[in-house]
């Protein structure tokens, strides 16, 4: 499924922990990191994608994830030609994703990188929330740093409404039983 522009449907997952930092996939058989990501199918909504996505890839059904955002709008970027297939070059430019942040609310150990029969990765690791972009690979860097950046306002204002509720809490004082 390619729009007439030459890109394909796709969505990217930020993961994160209690701590706000991010999960980071390495490819199988390769020493390359990144976010899980994948295809929007025909007739799947970007939130539908995402979460096949996160069980293909990451093992992890909804329940164990809160969504805290999503990007407003489609971010782009384009495949270098020598990466694209021959029968596809007249067509296809790139990829265009809707990036999610989600919060593990479950545990790490509910993270199974074989849910699928062909795992896109083959181990993973937590990592501060602002990874060194120069690890990603280059042509997705500046989408990889829009999304973050986009998204960081979600930790924040997650973080802010977690301290209310704490200092709330704290004011009560001790409930009497």
């Amino acid at each position: 499924m390619i729009d007439r522009d030459g890109y394909r449907p796709n969505v990217g997952i930020v993961l994160c922990n209690g701590r706000n930092e991010v999960f980071w996939g390495k490819r199988v058989k390769e020493h390359a990191w990144q976010f899980p990501q994948g295809g929007i199918k025909p007739g799947e909504t970007p939130e539908q994608a995402m979460f096949r996505e996160l069980k293909e890839e990451v093992g992890l059904d909804p329940c164990h994830v809160k969504i805290l955002g999503r990007t407003r709008e489609w971010l782009r970027y384009d495949v270098p030609q020598t990466w694209v297939r021959r029968e596809s070059r007249s067509v296809y430019r790139g990829q265009k994703q809707i990036w999610f942040l989600l919060r593990l609310v479950g545990r790490d150990c509910d993270v199974c990188l074989r849910k699928s029969e062909h795992p896109e990765f083959d181990a993973w690791r937590w990592h501060d929330y602002w990874i060194p972009l120069d690890s990603v690979i280059e042509f997705k860097r500046e989408v990889y740093g829009r999304a973050l950046k986009e998204l960081a306002r979600y930790l924040s204002s997650s973080r802010a409404r977690k301290e209310r509720a704490q200092r709330a809490s704290r004011a009560a004082g001790p409930i009497d039983r």
